[in-house]
């Protein structure tokens, strides 16, 4: 479609965020702003996919000096794992993800958003350049440092895109899929190749770097594109503009009623006549103030614990359980690609398309009750992967033996995570007044941070395998 036939929605508002018309006619401007939130989502989450894809290289390193000679798409889970690294760094990792979001949502307006954005990023990358020259050493580094900037960053960011249009959130959204599926591949040619795990996990740790960079450039760029500009400049330039016409409102009253402008004869006249103060200031319009983090949390919890309950239901099975799936065929090279593609690559694949789907319809809308059910739903893939062909137990019957069966219910399972998660983030925002907007961004992050802090401390107590996917990041969205 042309430009003149988009929406521009903003906040739900359809015509709120129509730029002007020169803008309308530079359609270049307007993709560009759209493939550098594309690369800023993909850059936020590539770093902490890369990191957990690399996870079989520290256990090695745990395990003795001989680990990393192995490839790195063996899983070293117990007894190989003695000290049960992937539940710790799972839940370890968590934990600032989830404070720094909370810190995000409470301190954002004390850092300028260039700040938190640009200073993240910078740290990411100079973690992830520390992290590929660690690999010739004898110690490996730890994930709570990285979590933390991308905490923040993917706040700030959220929180920006709340004031735009509802387009960028979804390429942002799609962008942080596709850092999913770049670690998925990553992992089967690193056990297609046979190479070894420290030559891999190299590739791992320099990728997150180029990704990084590209980000750093986008977000560099975004000020001297005419659409961006636009709307990045509009939130700053409102509460400004109002008070310029708040005070030209103000001229034109005082000449209307004889009132002078001058200080001196101003004084002079409130000493002879008090009232005309009184009389004006009721035609003083009023600002909106610094939105409320607990009033907005008013309006958008319903559509926050959706988001909760999407990543509670997606992490509860995937890949505690999924992983646990094995082909019913006869042992060869299918079986052994069977998870890594059927699970994590299609979960990703499907997941990326999910979030895509946004930017064609919202359904249901902020006001349908719908949401919730779809997402309630969602439970019934518990029981149907459990019933999967999983050999290695005695207590559940195996109904759904062939791998069709398994890869159906993936592809509805995957596409379902993605489609509601980038929902409910498109949704928040249309939910809260047009100042309000940013605030509903990062308390969605926040929210989405707790479902993915809230599952990863469910595989810690139970002992289950950890979370390697592109849900488990400083995300989500999920």
């Amino acid at each position: 479609r042309s430009l003149e036939e988009l929406p521009w929605e903003v906040g739900g508002a359809a015509e709120a965020g129509r730029p002007p018309g020169d803008l309308l006619n530079d359609p270049h401007s307007y993709h560009l702003v759209g493939i550098s939130f594309f690369i800023l989502g993909l850059g936020t989450l590539l770093p902490w996919n890369f990191f957990i894809t690399a996870i079989p290289y520290f256990q090695g390193r745990l395990a003795g000096a001989n680990g990393t000679t192995e490839t790195l798409g063996t899983n070293h889970t117990s007894p190989a794992d003695t000290f049960n690294f992937n539940n710790w760094v799972t839940l370890l990792s968590q934990l600032p993800l989830l404070f720094f979001t909370l810190l995000n949502s409470f301190l954002y307006q004390c850092v300028p958003e260039t700040v938190r954005i640009l200073g993240s990023l910078l740290a990411i990358l100079l973690l992830f350049t520390l992290t590929a020259v660690l690999v010739k050493l004898s110690s490996g580094p730890q994930s709570c440092p990285s979590t933390a900037f991308c905490a923040v960053l993917q706040g700030s960011l959220f929180g920006q895109l709340g004031t735009m249009p509802s387009t960028y959130s979804t390429l942002f959204l799609s962008g942080q899929g596709l850092a999913g599926i770049f670690a998925a591949l990553a992992m089967l040619m690193s056990m297609a190749s046979g190479v070894d795990a420290q030559t891999s996990a190299l590739g791992y740790f320099i990728t997150p770097c180029v990704g990084v960079l590209m980000s750093i450039v986008c977000y560099l760029s975004l000020p001297h594109l005419k659409f961006a500009r636009y709307y990045l400049a509009k939130k700053s330039s409102k509460a400004q503009g109002q008070e310029l016409e708040t005070k030209a409102e103000l001229l034109k009253s005082d000449e209307k009623n004889g009132i002078p402008n001058s200080p001196q004869k101003a004084a002079l006249t409130l000493d002879l006549d008090p009232e005309k103060e009184t009389e004006m200031e009721p035609e003083e319009p009023q600002k909106p103030g610094k939105p409320s983090v607990f009033i907005v949390f008013q309006k958008i919890w319903l559509t926050a614990l959706c988001l909760v309950l999407v990543f509670t239901v997606t992490l509860s099975v995937f890949p505690a359980i999924t992983a646990m799936v094995t082909s019913s065929t006869s042992p060869g090279k299918w079986s052994q690609f069977f998870n890594p593609i059927c699970c994590f690559l299609l979960f990703n694949v499907m997941d990326c398309l999910g979030r895509s789907l946004t930017s064609y319809f919202l359904w249901p809308d902020e006001d349908s009750r719908l949401l919730p059910l779809l997402v309630c739903l969602r439970v019934l893939f518990v029981p149907l992967f459990m019933l999967c062909h999983v050999p290695e137990r005695s207590r559940l019957p195996i109904l759904f033996p062939q791998d069709a069966y398994f890869i159906t219910f993936m592809l509805l399972f995957a596409v379902s995570n993605g489609y509601l998660v980038s929902l409910t983030m498109c949704l928040a925002p249309r939910q809260v007044l047009p100042h309000e907007r940013e605030v509903a961004g990062t308390l969605m992050t926040f929210f989405l941070a707790l479902g993915l802090s809230c599952a990863a401390l469910k595989c810690s107590v139970q002992g289950s395998p950890s979370i390697f996917s592109s849900e488990l990041r400083p995300s989500t969205g999920g």
